[in-house]
């Protein structure tokens, strides 16, 4: 994410409109399948002003995302695989 979207999520966070104990930018990661304890850890580095990258798509994307990343020498990279409901969706988180 960048330019203007960052400001965004970085006002959103200010904010802070709490949805079931997690900020608005919290509950959409919730909501995609990102369990609630890396979602708060994802926040904490989007305030003190790092960057979470999310790739979502096929396995095959996550894991042609995530290798592409690990190349870069990120800080952490992790791998959350959606319900069943969306079995062919996986998300890399950077």
């Amino acid at each position: 994410m960048a330019g203007p979207v960052v400001g965004w999520l970085l006002g959103a966070l200010g904010e802070a409109v709490l949805v079931g104990g997690l900020s608005a930018l919290g509950a959409g990661l919730y909501s995609q399948g990102i369990p609630k304890n890396s979602v708060l850890k994802y926040e904490t580095a989007i305030k003190s002003g790092k960057f979470v990258l999310i790739a979502h798509g096929t396995t095959l994307d996550a894991t042609r995302a995530r290798d592409i990343i690990r190349a870069t020498n990120p800080e952490a990279v992790e791998h959350h695989a959606l319900s069943q409901v969306e079995a062919n969706a996986d998300v890399a988180v950077v």
